[in-house]
């Protein structure tokens, strides 16, 4: 995990920077940390961007510890990641069990706070693994049902063509990242959900 040092120090250094007390936090890979409007977009929830390098559920898991040390009466937090897990050849259920070992980290410190799990997007650079992606989604759906405050945003439907196959004008070149229109998709699945983002609120946005 030592890779990722650099960046974590990175979110520790904005965080100090702060001129805000965050409320909701976006947490995750690099879909968050290439997501340079999150902040305007969702201002009125006092975010915070701690989306860190090309990071895994795994790598999450282990650096909460340390990267929400000095976050404190949080309201929420939303999480996207499992996609570079799947990419460097872990198994769905490896991933499952990373999100729910974080899950209980959330809880422990903050308590029934809500959460958002993002599904895995599908994508062109990952074709390959579309079944994996889809099994993953699958049961991380399922461990959403066993928290009342832990809410599942399904997303893979949205980024497919008529036939099924991830579609290239949600992506950048490299068929991986999202482009303003993939983002747009995300914008609208996160503000449908109205236990995290109240309906007055969503209409300003």
């Amino acid at each position: 995990m030592f890779w990722y040092h650099d960046d974590v120090e990175r979110l520790g250094n904005e965080i100090d920077k702060l001129e805000y007390k965050p409320k909701m936090i976006f947490y995750g890979s690099s879909t968050f940390t290439l997501w340079n409007d999150l902040t305007t977009i969702f201002k009125d929830y006092s975010p915070i961007n701690l989306g860190f390098g090309g990071s895994t559920l795994a790598a999450c898991t282990w650096y909460f510890d340390r990267v929400f040390k000095d976050l404190d009466d949080i309201d929420s937090i939303v999480i996207y990641a499992g996609d570079n897990d799947l990419g460097d050849g872990r198994h769905p259920e490896e991933v499952y069990l990373y999100l729910e070992n974080l899950i209980t980290k959330i809880r422990t410190k903050y308590g029934n706070i809500k959460c958002s799990v993002i599904s895995i997007k599908p994508s062109i650079a990952r074709f390959h693994l579309l079944s994996s992606i889809r099994y993953t989604n699958t049961i991380i759906k399922n461990l959403t049902t066993k928290d009342d405050n832990l809410y599942f945003i399904d997303i893979y439907d949205k980024f497919l063509d008529q036939n099924g196959n991830p579609d290239s004008i949600f992506f950048e070149a490299d068929g991986l990242h999202f482009n303003a229109l993939g983002y747009e998709l995300i914008v609208n699945a996160l503000k449908a959900n109205s236990e995290i983002f109240p309906v007055k609120i969503l209409e300003e946005i």
